[in-house]
């Protein structure tokens, strides 16, 4: 979907803190967006497997399942999920990496600015929006095939259940056209610059797109590592002297 004055984004806000909820919900109204609100995570669940929603904000600690687990579940149950926001009280590293190895697109720590959430919202609607404007063009890299429309990966014929930021980070790489991208760079175009985590993230998700993508993930043909550099794809497999 691609926002203009006439399309409202839809956000599912999955908290049980009333009055968080409450300042939340007023302030996303204001900006013009829809809010419709989900109080423990197993209705949150539900309702954003079902719902056609742009973005989901969701709080770690919830009664009957805890953000963790509502995000585990939706990005394995549903391919086209929408970005998730995930709030949280819980600041420490790796509350912050489990986040983010589980699919989630922004990690914002309790106490946080009105302000600063709403940048973050319009930067991950930002980036789908762009993202969602250089969809359709599938692309090969090996006997892997990359459907960007579909949101889809297949080797060798088979499905290949990346997460969402898994795929992101790939067309990241595609989209660099040979070129290397830092770790820092990389980090910055999925969360942007003001956020807080660590770079280490970026080397378990290259990880973990080597195991489902290469080979041998052990001595990559296509995500190649550039010492003291970054990462770049190299999309034909064949090493440089060739």
């Amino acid at each position: 979907m691609i926002y203009t004055a006439s399309v409202t984004a839809k956000i599912l806000l999955v908290e049980d803190d009333p009055s968080i909820v409450l300042g939340l919900r007023m302030n996303l109204e204001r900006e013009g967006y829809d809010v419709e609100l989900a109080e423990d995570g197993e209705v949150g669940l539900a309702r954003a497997k079902g719902g056609e929603f742009d973005l989901v904000l969701l709080d770690v600690m919830l009664p009957r399942l805890n953000g963790y687990e509502v995000l585990d579940a939706l990005r394995r149950e549903r391919r086209d999920a929408p970005p998730v926001l995930m709030l949280s009280a819980r600041g420490a590293e790796m509350d912050k990496v489990m986040g983010l190895d589980l699919g989630a697109d922004d990690y914002i720590t309790k106490p946080f600015s009105v302000a600063e959430l709403l940048a973050r919202v319009r930067a991950t609607l930002r980036r789908r929006q762009d993202d969602e404007r250089q969809q359709g063009t599938r692309w090969h890299m090996g006997t892997v095939v990359v459907d960007p429309s579909r949101h889809e990966v297949l080797r060798q014929g088979m499905t290949v259940e990346l997460t969402a930021t898994e795929f992101e980070v790939l067309q990241l790489l595609k989209n660099a056209k040979g070129r290397v991208l830092s770790r820092q760079a990389i980090f910055d175009q999925l969360w942007g610059n003001s956020h807080h985590g660590s770079l280490r993230t970026i080397d378990n998700f290259i990880s973990q797109l080597r195991a489902k993508l290469e080979d041998d993930p052990t001595t990559p043909r296509f995500l190649v590592t550039v010492r003291g550099v970054g990462y770049r794809l190299n999309i034909t497999g064949k090493a440089d002297s060739e």
